[in-house]
């Protein structure tokens, strides 16, 4: 299985312009994933459309500084609302506007809300049999559902600038799975039937935000063993020169964190999966072969017209978790 996952990895590029939840390649690499679990009724759509399903897993880190209110669907900041907030808050978008603001809500993320309402959006477009919206859903769900799979998307000290560890966002999220996932057993088997959508995105919510604090206490731990210059070094990325976090240090780290980043990518790829499957089941099971295989030439116009924007675009810091 981990040959096999290596040879998903080709033609994924292995650094971005900018450091975003799992990172360009953790992205593309669990939307990939997630198709090969779809039962026979699914599959022969998804793989016939597995690169478009790649390439645009990360169209919403795209959208983040063009698009207005894109940001906060990508994270939640549990620890801005209390003890135990994970299992405090309303499941009920409607019931957190009443409790807490939509102005508060979108300050501190919505990611686990934002997913509910594509797990829906998604199923209309199943039973509207509409290719267009169901591969650009799938896509962008696949993108969420991986961002609540991160520790570090569920927590205010989301890039360690609270406590002097900045930066660690990167490391966590797209360091240690570009130098180390070619070792990882992502094999998670076929999807299965969510039958409370809304409970298990919370689920996985509290599971992320379990974790925030090794990730945080093992680099430091880890940091006490290393000068700073093995801490870091420097690299060549295509034409530039840039300051990375040591191979050293970053074995040393994920080997601290004992099969952390491998089991949550695991579960990110498994999870995608099954709310994929989820949307069509409860659509009826519409025969997806009946639907035309690739994605209209309206499409594709507008991906190109997104990618042109995302270029032009200044990068510029959009409100939460901008680092």
């Amino acid at each position: 299985m981990k040959k096999y996952v290596l040879l998903l990895f080709l033609g994924l590029p292995f650094f971005s312009r900018q450091v975003r939840a799992w990172g360009f390649f953790g992205h593309r690499l669990l939307n990939r994933l997630a198709v090969y679990t779809l039962p026979p009724g699914m599959i022969g759509f998804y793989k016939a459309n597995i690169e478009y399903l790649t390439t645009n897993a990360t169209r919403p880190d795209s959208r983040r500084t063009v698009v207005p209110g894109e940001a906060p669907k990508h994270f939640l900041d549990v620890d801005r609302y209390g003890d135990s907030a994970e299992y405090k808050m309303p499941r009920h978008y409607a019931d957190a506007i009443a409790r807490y603001g939509e102005d508060s809500l979108l300050r501190h993320g919505i990611v686990p809300w934002n997913i509910v309402s594509m797990k829906n959006q998604l199923t209309a477009a199943f039973k509207a049999h509409d290719t267009d919206r169901i591969l650009r859903l799938s896509a962008d769900m696949g993108h969420y559902i991986a961002d609540a799979c991160v520790p570090l998307h569920t927590t205010r000290n989301y890039n360690g600038q609270l406590t002097g560890q900045r930066g660690i966002h990167g490391l966590w999220e797209s360091r240690l799975p570009e130098l180390l996932s070619t070792d990882y057993d992502l094999f998670s088997g076929q999807a299965r039937y969510i039958e409370d959508p809304t409970k298990t995105i919370w689920v996985a919510v509290a599971r992320s935000h379990a974790a925030v604090d090794s990730v945080l206490r093992f680099e430091k731990d880890v940091t006490a063993q290393f000068s700073e210059d093995r801490k870091f070094g420097y690299e060549q990325r295509g034409s530039q020169t840039v300051r990375a976090y040591s191979r050293e240090f970053s074995r040393a780290y994920h080997a601290r964190l004992n099969g952390q980043v491998e089991r949550q990518m695991r579960y990110a790829a498994a999870l995608i999966g099954n709310f994929w499957f989820t949307c069509w089941v409860d659509a009826g099971s519409p025969d997806l072969s009946q639907l035309p295989r690739t994605p209209s030439e309206k499409e594709k116009q507008q991906l190109e017209r997104e990618l042109k924007e995302a270029a032009a675009a200044p990068l510029v810091s959009a409100p939460g978790h901008e680092e």
